[in-house]
C-alpha cells in the first residue's frame, strides 16, 4: 500500500505540471503561429475577412483574442475531450490515436532490442575489460553513436534496394508501415512485420551503441566498490559478484534513461519516420509547426507530458524495485 500511496501521490503532481505545460504551450502556439498562413496562397485570393471567417468555426479566428481562443479550446477539451482542428478542418483527434499506434510499434521494438542488446554487450565487455572483444565491440559502438541517423537510414535503404534488385523481388520494403491491398490476419501480419525491419534496425544500431557505452562504463566503476569487494571475500566468483550485487546497483542509472528516454524518441524519431515514410508522432509534430496548426502542436506538446510523466513513475518504481535501500526509507 505504500508504494501504491507513493504512485499516487507522483501521479498527482505530475497531473498538476501536464496540466501547466498543456496551457503554456497552447498560449506559446498561439503567439508563435499564424494559421491564417494556409489560406494566403490559395487561389482565388482571400481577404482577411474571409480569412477569419473561415478560421471561426475551428476557434482559430484572428478577431478572437487570445483568451477567448484559448477558453473555447480548454471547453472543448475538457467537456468532449476534443483537442480541436487543424487550420483546414482535420480533426486533431482523428490523427493523434494512430500515429501514436504507428510510432509505438516501431519505438517498443527499437528500445527494448537496443537496450537489451547494449545493456547485455556491456556487462559481457566490462567482464573481459580490454580483451578483443572488448576492444572490437566499442570501437564499433563508437562508430555507430557517432553516424548520423539520416545517413544509416538511407544507407539502410541503398542496401535494401540492392537486396531487392539482386532477389528479383520485394524482400524487404522500404517505405511505409503496411502494404495497400492485403487482406487475411497473417498476411497483415507478416506484411506489417517486413515494413517494421529497416525503421528498427536503424532505431536499433544506433540506440545500443549509447546503452553499451554506458552500461560498460557504470558497471567498471561499480566493480571497484567497497560492497563488491566484500561480496568477493565471501567467496564468491567474479561473474557472481558481478551478476548478483554490481549489475543490480549499475541498473539504476541505465532503468531511469529508459524510462525518460521512451518519451522523446516517441517524438522525436522524426528522421528515422521520414526516410522510411511512417506516418508517426514525430512526422506529425513537424508536419503541425509547418502548417500552422495551433491545436496539432498542443495535443502533441499534451502527449509529450503524459509520457514524460509516465516515464518518470516508471523510473521511480524501478528505482524502488532494484533499490533495497529506497524500498526500506
Amino acid at each position: 500500500m505504500t508504494v501504491v500511496r507513493y504512485v499516487a501521490r507522483k501521479t498527482i503532481g505530475w497531473l498538476v505540471l501536464i496540466v501547466v505545460a498543456t496551457n503554456a504551450t497552447f498560449f506559446l502556439a498561439t503567439w508563435f503561429l499564424d494559421p491564417r498562413s494556409n489560406y494566403r496562397d490559395l487561389r482565388p485570393v482571400r481577404t482577411d475577412e474571409q480569412i477569419a471567417h473561415a478560421l471561426e468555426p475551428y476557434g482559430l479566428s484572428p478577431r478572437w483574442s487570445v483568451v477567448h481562443r484559448w477558453w473555447y479550446w480548454l471547453d472543448g477539451v475538457v467537456l468532449r475531450f476534443d483537442w480541436g482542428h487543424s487550420p483546414t478542418g482535420v480533426p486533431v483527434d482523428s490523427e493523434i490515436p494512430q500515429r501514436v499506434l504507428v510510432s509505438g510499434q516501431l519505438i517498443l521494438l527499437g528500445t527494448v532490442a537496443s537496450v537489451v542488446i547494449g545493456v547485455a554487450l556491456g556487462v559481457y565487455t566490462a567482464g573481459r575489460q580490454y580483451g578483443p572483444v572488448d576492444r572490437v565491440s566499442q570501437a564499433l559502438s563508437i562508430v555507430l553513436f557517432n553516424i548520423p541517423t539520416a545517413v544509416s537510414a538511407l544507407a539502410l535503404v541503398l542496401c535494401a534496394i540492392w537486396l531487392n534488385q539482386r532477389a528479383g523481388s520485394t524482400v524487404l520494403h522500404v517505405a511505409g508501415a503496411d502494404t495497400a491491398g492485403v487482406d487475411g490476419t497473417w498476411a497483415t501480419v507478416l506484411d506489417r512485420a517486413n515494413h517494421l525491419v529497416l525503421p528498427t534496425l536503424n532505431l536499433t544500431l544506433l540506440g545500443y551503441a549509447g546503452w553499451h557505452l554506458t552500461q560498460r562504463a557504470l558497471l567498471l566503476d561499480t566493480l571497484n566498490a567497497d560492497f563488491v569487494r566484500t561480496a568477493r571475500a565471501t567467496g564468491l566468483t567474479r561473474a557472481q559478484a558481478i551478476r548478483r550485487h554490481a549489475l543490480r546497483a549499475c541498473l539504476i542509472p541505465t532503468a531511469t534513461s529508459v524510462a525518460f528516454s521512451i518519451p522523446a524518441v516517441f517524438t522525436g524519431a522524426i528522421i528515422t519516420e521520414t526516410v522510411f515514410g511512417w506516418e508517426g508522432m514525430g512526422r506529425y509534430f513537424t508536419e503541425t509547426i509547418g502548417q500552422n496548426n495551433v491545436d496539432g502542436v498542443v495535443a502533441v506538446a499534451a502527449f509529450g507530458a503524459v509520457a514524460t510523466a509516465a516515464g518518470a513513475i516508471l523510473s521511480d518504481v524501478a528505482t524502488v524495485a532494484l533499490d533495497p535501500r529506497v524500498r526500506a526509507s
